[in-house]
């Protein structure tokens, strides 16, 4: 007999939900499916012979340590070279303010278990990475969603709404921000809205965590200082990862915060994995030494650039004048906005049955009554030619499903005159 657990689980379980893209990437194992659902790189920019060579002469040169346990911090000289980077970003750090994670995906779940009671406010973007939002969930926060446009959240609604939550005595501990290439919307937040981030921040005595995956992945426009160079009083906690410069399998991230921070961060890394992959923190860091990193950012630039033209070319040909998008300088994403009464998820459920998979906008939005019109496309991931295929599947889905609400509005005023006809009359 079954038995049922459920009065054995947490409180907060009850609001934990599995990741819409995770369950859509199953879909992957279906023949003929294109997929612009996941947020993968390409495995055509994996550096598989050179990691196989790097690994090889670790294990061959020191292969007792890089298979014991490492310190929760991170290997020291991964954390320097980090710090190297950073600091040519614009930054003025070193390895002591660097934590070395298990991806960073792991610092916003650190950062949630280190900030967050139950009923917390963390100020969002709308929309906002989903994974993010997961995260938080899992913390009991409650969100404080600000609209963006194309310089990414709005700074004049994210001083009025705090402004008004701090005058309720609801202040907000966290503002979670993705200041280039947004997952999912695209946008890139400009300087001067990052300067005033901070100043707000200061104001309000917020802590700021700055996501940025895809920075390096630009293939137009100029670079911007990230926010934490900016931060001369420690409030940014700044996170980055491998996953996208190198290879995700290597699950090693970064972090770069206050020394202050930074310490509570190692204690709650430690009841959650003692310490990051040694290994792949060796890799990382011979990668990085052996002046291999600039060279393998341009060659994934190169891939990715060429992707999205190909995605933006496609759209333009297949996608019904009605559909708009987000054309980006750079990331893995297109953020695709439909007529407003047209439901992405019952458009995904069509477009399932034409083997072509998307993220709906929903899944992105802390209300799930919001972003219902729109839709997230990943081109990084498929091959140049499923993504013409599957853009060429999507945009028949879209038409018949224009011309199918067109169809039953033409019908319905039909339905009406005849019905204003019909009045008064036997």
């Amino acid at each position: 007999m079954a038995s049922n657990f459920s009065r054995h689980f947490a409180e907060r379980t009850k609001d934990m939900k599995a990741s819409e893209v995770r369950e859509l990437l199953k879909l992957l194992q279906v023949p003929g499916m294109i997929s612009f659902a996941g947020g993968f790189p390409n495995p055509e920019t994996f550096p598989t012979e050179l990691i196989r060579k790097i690994a090889d002469d670790i294990l061959r040169k020191d292969g007792s340590q890089a298979l014991q346990y490492g310190i929760t911090e991170g290997y020291p000289p991964l954390r320097e070279a980090v710090a190297d980077r950073m600091n040519k970003k614009g930054m003025d750090v070193s390895k002591d303010n660097v934590l070395i994670t298990s991806g960073s995906q792991q610092v916003i779940d650190l950062m949630g278990k280190m900030f967050i009671d139950p009923g917390d406010i963390v100020v969002i973007s709308a929309p906002t990475y989903l994974t993010a939002l997961t995260a938080f969930s899992a913390y009991q926060a409650t969100f404080e969603s600000i609209p963006m446009d194309q310089d990414n959240m709005r700074m004049d609604l994210f001083e009025d709404r705090v402004k008004k939550l701090a005058r309720r005595g609801r202040q907000p501990k966290i503002v979670y921000v993705l200041p280039n290439f947004h997952n999912p919307a695209g946008v890139t937040m400009p300087e001067k809205s990052r300067k005033k981030l901070i100043d707000l921040a200061s104001d309000f005595d917020l802590i700021v965590l700055e996501d940025d995956p895809y920075s390096e992945l630009r293939y137009a426009g100029e670079h911007i200082p990230p926010i934490k160079s900016f931060d001369d009083e420690g409030r940014v906690v700044y996170m980055g990862t491998f996953s996208k410069i190198l290879a995700p399998g290597l699950r090693t991230g970064w972090l770069v915060a206050d020394p202050e921070i930074l310490r509570k961060l190692v204690i709650a890394k430690q009841s959650a994995d003692v310490c990051t992959n040694v290994l792949s923190q060796r890799i990382a860091h011979e990668y990085i030494i052996q002046g291999h990193i600039g060279p393998q950012i341009e060659k994934i630039k190169k891939i990715y650039g060429r992707k999205l033209e190909i995605m933006l070319k496609g759209l333009e040909e297949y996608a019904p004048s009605e559909i708009k998008w987000v054309k980006p300088q750079g990331g893995m994403f297109l953020w695709v906005t439909l007529p407003e009464k047209i439901d992405s998820s019952d458009l995904l459920a069509k477009a399932l049955k034409k083997r072509v998979a998307f993220v709906t906008g929903k899944a992105f939005y802390a209300d799930p009554r919001d972003g219902k019109n729109a839709m997230r496309l990943n081109f990084t991931y498929p091959s140049d030619d499923t993504i013409t295929e599957g853009l060429k599947r999507l945009g028949s889905v879209m038409n018949e499903e224009l011309v199918s609400r067109w169809d039953r509005s033409e019908n319905g005023k039909l339905q009406d005159e005849i019905r204003k006809t019909l009045i008064g009359k036997p």
